[in-house]
């Protein structure tokens, strides 16, 4: 049997992030060796615009992968959150890359709020086991990275892939404020360590359910 094919995100640039670090680790977990061993990943990286939102649900229906897994910048926590929901609502206030906002609901007729499809326990546990500090969350915030969640939910509804989020922290060394923050702040290569645990677990939970 082939190993599960995960459908691996990160978002470009938009404004007070011109260098978005999701990209680089969606990228980089792409051509891990050691991910080799239990998954065939294809990365993307999805343009912060709303209008571009679709893409990914055609991504999605391209590849049909086994699972989806979705990094997204956090800026103001210092660890990684596991997103638990998508909800249907986008924020008035902020503009994205493209100086463009959504209305206040992503898909009409839609649920306000839909669960991920995805272990976030075991994912929460696989982050945790290489020593980064993780914690669930309930709220991805209304900007691109809750609307990337609600439609890749919507579109996949009915379907098999899984579907999990991960806001991730600015890395250390990345960012030029807050200086207390900074130090508490995980690197790169932490965080890449914490990816690779977490692709390889949802990996796993789409093999044993397919």
């Amino acid at each position: 049997m082939s190993l599960p094919k995960i459908l691996v995100t990160g978002f470009g640039p938009f404004p007070g992030a011109p260098n978005n670090p999701s990209a680089e680790l969606a990228l980089s977990l792409a051509r891990s060796k050691r991910v080799a061993r239990f998954a065939r990943v294809k990365a993307a990286v999805i343009p912060t615009v709303y209008a571009e939102i679709s893409k990914l649900s055609r991504l999605i229906e391209q590849e049909k992968p086994d699972a989806v897994l979705m990094f997204g910048l956090a800026g103001k926590a210092p660890w990684l959150r596991i997103e638990t929901l998508g909800r249907n609502r986008a924020s008035l206030f902020h503009a994205d890359a493209a100086r463009e906002k959504a209305g206040q609901v992503l898909v009409r007729g839609e649920a306000s709020v839909l669960p991920v499809r995805a272990p976030v326990r075991r994912l929460l546990q696989a982050a945790r086991s290489t020593g980064a500090e993780a914690r669930l969350s309930r709220d991805a915030g209304g900007y691109i990275c809750n609307a990337a969640i609600f439609h890749a939910l919507v579109s996949t509804k009915g379907k098999k892939p899984l579907v999990a989020f991960v806001h991730i922290p600015p890395p250390r060394g990345r960012i030029k404020s807050r200086a207390g923050f900074r130090s508490s702040l995980p690197t790169m290569a932490a965080m890449k360590r914490a990816g690779e645990a977490i692709l390889i677990a949802l990996a796993r939970e789409a093999e044993a359910s397919a």
